[in-house]
This record gives C-alpha cells, structure tokens and sequence, in this order.
C-alpha cells in the first residue's frame, strides 16, 4: 500500500515562508517521479513543481523563484519551500507520486494532465493580510 503523508502546512502571514513535507516509502521515494499540487477552495487542482528521480525539477507558473521542490534521501521525503507567500497561495496542498522511471517528459505530462498514481491525503496552507 503506497502512502504518503504530508505536514507543514498551517496559516501564515503574507511575505511569510512555509516548508511542506511528504514522507514516502522505500519503493516510491526511489522510483516515482514526485509533485506538489494545490487546490483551493472552488477551484480546480492545479500543478506547482515536479522531481523526478534523479531530481530534474520543474514548476507552473508565478511559483518558480518563490517555491522550491526538492528531496531527502535520508528520510524518503519530499519537500516543498514556500517563500514570500501571497494571499492567493491559499490551498490544500497535496503530495503526489506521478509515474515510476519515467522519463522527465512523461513525467511533466502526467504532471499537467493530474492523472497522478498516489495522491497525499493534503495540508492546509492559509495565507492572510
């Protein structure tokens, strides 16, 4: 059973930073390509970064420069570092296990089309004024 568990989520100023983490097991930390993906109230999931395995990266949109996706082998985790956090950055954030030994490409692919394999369970991220 894959299961990914995230935290790190809470309310926060704007301007503030926040660090998301998602523990995998053995199998899926070493094999699957990874992603943060968000959703906010009404609106529908959307992608924010990828890793791949061997830890090419790749962020949507305004993100890139203020979130940083990155990886701990030593603790099969995941992270996402959310700096200079905006009001609209308010979201439920999930963890996602995209495709195992997939090429970058088809690993942007299932990260644009949201047709992950393991999904999180999610954390809260509440940006206010």
């Amino acid at each position: 059973q894959v299961e990914l568990v995230e935290s790190g989520g809470g309310s926060v100023q704007a301007g503030g930073s926040l660090r998301l983490s998602c523990t995998a097991n053995d199998y899926v930390y070493n094999n699957y390509c990874m992603g943060w993906f968000r959703q906010a109230p009404g609106e529908g999931r959307e992608g924010v970064a990828l890793i791949t395995h061997d830890e090419y990266t790749n962020y949507a949109g305004s993100e890139k420069g203020r979130f940083t996706i990155s990886k701990d082998g030593a603790k099969n985790t995941l992270y996402l570092q959310m700096n200079s956090l905006k009001t609209e950055d308010t979201a439920t954030y999930y963890c996602a296990a995209l495709c195992a030994r997939c090429s970058p490409g088809a690993c942007y692919s299932v990260f644009m089309s949201r047709r992950v394999a393991y999904w999180g369970q999610g954390t809260q991220v509440t940006v206010s004024l």
